[in-house]
C-alpha cells in the first residue's frame, strides 16, 4: 500500500509562458483561498530522473490540475507541448490504480476543445475558464466546493495584492521568471496570508 498523499495537495500541470502568468498567479491565490495547497514541478530537486520525480510529486499530492488551454504552442516556438499531457497520462494511470488516492481535473479555456485535441478524454468534463483570472476562480469554487467558499470578488481581492507584489519578488530573487521556484514560494507565502484575511473578514452566513 502507497503512503497516503497530502490530502490538502494540488499538484499543478499548467504551461510556463508569459501568456499564462496572470492565470497562474490566479490558480496560487483561488487554491490557498479554498484552503488547498498548489505545488510545481518547479520544486523538484536533486538528481535522479526528472520523469520518475515528478512521478513521485503526483503521488504524493491529493489532487491535480491540468490546464490543457495552451498545449498547441509554445511562446518560445511553434512547437507543440507534450509535457502536460504526458503528465496528466501520467496521472490518469496512477488514479486507475490507486482510485481513492487521487482525484484530478482538466480546465480548458474554450468549451468543447479537449474534444478536439485529446478525444480520448471524450466524457471528461473539462472545468472551462475562458482564459480569465475570474474563470479560474469560479471554476476552483465549482471543482473543490466548501462551506464556506470565499466570493469570486473575494479571491480577486487577494489576486490584486498578490499581483502588485509579484516585481517585488521578481526583483528580490533575481529573475524575471515568476515560475521561479523562489518566486512561487514567496507567492504561496503571500497568498497563505491572503487567505487567512479574507476567512478573518468574511462573516458567517
Amino acid at each position: 500500500m502507497p503512503p497516503l498523499p497530502d490530502p490538502y495537495a494540488v499538484l499543478l500541470n499548467i504551461p510556463y509562458d508569459e501568456e499564462f502568468h496572470s492565470l497562474y498567479l490566479a490558480y496560487i491565490v483561488g487554491l490557498f483561498q479554498l484552503g488547498l495547497v498548489p505545488h510545481l514541478a518547479s520544486e523538484i530537486q536533486g538528481g535522479g530522473r526528472r520523469l520518475d520525480r515528478i512521478f513521485e510529486l503526483i503521488k504524493s499530492c491529493r489532487y491535480s490540475i491540468h490546464d490543457l488551454s495552451r498545449v498547441e504552442l509554445s511562446s518560445a516556438s511553434s512547437a507543440p507541448r507534450f509535457n502536460m499531457p504526458l503528465e496528466l497520462g501520467m496521472t490518469i494511470t496512477w488514479q486507475i490504480l490507486n482510485t481513492d488516492q487521487h482525484t484530478w481535473f482538466v480546465c480548458e479555456s474554450e468549451r468543447h476543445r479537449l474534444q478536439k485535441s485529446a478525444s480520448d478524454l471524450n466524457g471528461t468534463d473539462a472545468y472551462i475558464h475562458d482564459g480569465t483570472v475570474e474563470g479560474v476562480f469560479r471554476e476552483l469554487r465549482i471543482a473543490f466546493p466548501r462551506d464556506r467558499s470565499p466570493s469570486v470578488p473575494d479571491m480577486l481581492t487577494a489576486y490584486r495584492v498578490a499581483y502588485s507584489a509579484l516585481n517585488s519578488f521578481l526583483e528580490r530573487n533575481g529573475t524575471r521568471n515568476p515560475f521561479d521556484l523562489s518566486v512561487f514560494e514567496d507567492l504561496c507565502r503571500l497568498s497563505s496570508r491572503l487567505a487567512a484575511w479574507i476567512h478573518r473578514t468574511k462573516p458567517a452566513i
